[in-house]
């Protein structure tokens, strides 16, 4: 994790004018380029690990992909900068959306995930500066990932299935971050029939899950969770 993290000096200024020096950990950036079939398709910044799982989870719920059996190769430069993907035949391009798989869960299983979220993640305990995201089947956590974007992370969790064989209609998404359209729709294009975060959705994104038959739980905390 250390050379994800640079240390930063500062001066913390406090309400009767005093002046303190220190140090505060920070997040670096890192920049991502993925082409597809020889053209640059996506320029992100992101945190510099889960390369090739972010690219696959972008690729995919940006619907230029169906599964991993549509990808002829994928590569990436030593320092993860770039990533080049080789199609087996063109992009799919679709944006067409189906009706999500009836989802099943319980309240025992949001409550022990929204626990272990309450943990924190280890770069988010150091800087204060990522969102997570957890992929989980039932309450068994499948996968845990940190990003600067709540979208990267949730692309990474997404790319992360896709690789390893999981069937994401019988998972749910977990996220930090607040849930617009767009977070919905990810989801959505994975085929995932649960998303739950501890922050709030908007009243356009919850009229999208109703649409796609997306179960939306958000203020997910140990203590407590909203079925919207």
């Amino acid at each position: 994790m250390n050379e994800l993290i640079k240390q930063s000096e500062i001066i913390s200024v406090l309400p009767d004018g005093s002046r303190e020096q220190g140090e505060k950990p920070l997040l670096r950036e890192h920049s991502l380029k993925i082409s597809v079939n020889g053209e640059q398709r996506f320029n992100i910044i992101c945190t510099g690990e889960y390369i090739k799982e972010l690219t696959v989870g972008r690729l995919l719920t940006e619907g230029l992909i169906g599964s991993a059996q549509d990808i002829e190769s994928l590569v990436t430069d030593k320092d993860g900068h770039t990533a080049e993907v080789v199609l087996k035949s063109d992009p799919i391009n679709t944006n067409e959306y189906h009706k999500l798989p009836q989802a099943t869960w319980s309240d025992g299983e949001i409550f022990a995930l929204a626990k272990r979220f309450s943990e924190g993640t280890q770069m988010h305990r150091v800087t204060q500066c990522t969102h997570s995201c957890f992929l989980a089947k039932g309450s068994e956590l499948l996968f845990c990932c940190e990003d600067i974007g709540r979208h990267n992370a949730v692309d990474k969790a997404v790319g992360h299935a896709v690789l390893n064989g999981i069937d994401l209609s019988g998972c749910m998404l977990f996220t930090s971050g607040r849930v617009p359209t767009d977070m919905v729709m990810k989801t959505v294009a994975a085929g995932i029939p649960v998303l739950v975060s501890k922050s709030v959705p908007t009243a356009d994104s919850v009229e999208t899950a109703h649409k796609y038959g997306l179960t939306l739980i958000c203020r997910a905390y140990p203590d407590r969770f909203e079925i919207y």
